[in-house]
């Protein structure tokens, strides 16, 4: 029957090829059963069918379980049992066996419940399935559309041939039309012109691949670049606030936090013994004003270390830019290098 459905189907080719007189025979194909486990709706009735068939194995094993009782019971007890006892033990077993099988048989058999359910899940989806099927051989001109899950032995297939993900997204786009507004509903067609483009030149698919990562890595560096001015910002913040209490503090006559942490070493050495102020005869408190009074930077410094800072991160931002642009301007000559190659 095979040979004979191959046969049909290669004089269906060449015939095909002869009419069309030159035109390229276009043949597709489909993975039912990849398609199905990438539907959102049959998988999650999948598993509750698969909850269905967990509590009728349990049932089975409890009415096995039961019967191996009755043959333990029977086995132990069979020296004391009458004949017509022992033989209504045993009918009653086998008569429990036989329910049990049919009980299995009805669930799990080839026409059982469980096959049954499977097949009355599937057929809604395979049904937009088979729509969708040939709605994509209208819009591109297919001569033929397989289904690779089906009885028909396919003993090779090139992926480039499969639309399975096709017709996966366009079961996906119209669950997600009806609760798309008037403007979603442009910007998805945009998008799906694009996606079926794309399809249609597999040299557009590597482009645009390239293009998705170029933008990747775009991002990348812009956030980047923002995460380090927010560092530069917040250090000259600091910076300004130390400067700022600073004179503060030498304005008060005392010392800052940071300037106490920075003078910590020189005040230590710097204060005398008691026995060397007692020879001197004078007191600590001389010296301990002595150690405050340290030189601090003047508004002229501080304008000149803040211009110079300013400086260096526009000469870095400037080296930043020059780089990325050469970087943009190399990518764009390897496109089109990349481009030309493909048109020859």
């Amino acid at each position: 029957m095979k040979k004979q459905f191959l046969f049909i189907f290669l004089a269906l080719i060449v015939a095909n090829t002869s009419q069309a007189q030159g035109r390229t025979t276009r043949i597709g194909y489909i993975d039912m059963e990849y398609i199905l486990e990438n539907v959102s709706d049959y998988k999650e009735a999948v598993s509750q069918l698969e909850l269905k068939a967990q509590k009728w194995k349990q049932e089975i094993e409890t009415k096995k379980l039961n019967i191996n009782t009755l043959k333990e019971s029977l086995k132990a007890e069979k020296a004391l049992l009458t004949k017509e006892l022992i033989e209504e033990r045993e009918t009653e077993i086998k008569f429990l066996e036989t329910e049990m099988l049919d009980y299995q048989q009805k669930q799990f058999g080839s026409d059982g419940n469980l096959i049954r359910q499977k097949a009355a899940l599937a057929k809604p989806i395979q049904d937009q399935v088979f729509t969708a099927v040939q709605d994509i051989a209208e819009a591109k001109n297919y001569d033929f559309i397989f289904d690779k899950s089906s009885d028909l032995t396919m003993l090779f297939s090139n992926t480039r041939f499969d639309i399975s993900d096709q017709v996966i997204r366009i079961l996906n786009r119209t669950e997600k039309r009806e609760q798309l507004t008037k403007k979603q509903l442009k910007e998805q067609e945009a998008k799906e012109n694009l996606e079926n483009a794309i399809d249609e030149n597999p040299a557009m698919a590597e482009r645009q691949k390239a293009l998705d990562e170029r933008r990747a890595a775009r991002e990348k560096l812009i956030q980047d670049r923002k995460l380090e001015q927010e560092a530069k910002k917040k250090e000259y913040d600091d910076r300004r606030n130390a400067l700022a209490a600073e004179r503060a503090a030498k304005k008060n006559g005392t010392v800052s936090e940071t300037a106490k942490t920075t003078e910590t070493p020189k005040t230590t050495n710097a204060t005398p013994t008691t026995t060397e102020t007692a020879k001197t005869g004078t007191s600590e408190k001389p010296a301990a004003t002595q150690t405050t009074a340290e030189p601090t930077m003047t508004k002229a410094e501080e304008r000149q270390l803040l211009y110079e800072q300013r400086k260096k991160e526009l000469e870095e931002r400037r080296k930043k830019i020059l780089e990325e642009r050469e970087a943009a301007k190399k990518a764009k000559e390897a496109e089109q290098q990349k481009s030309n190659t493909t048109n020859n």
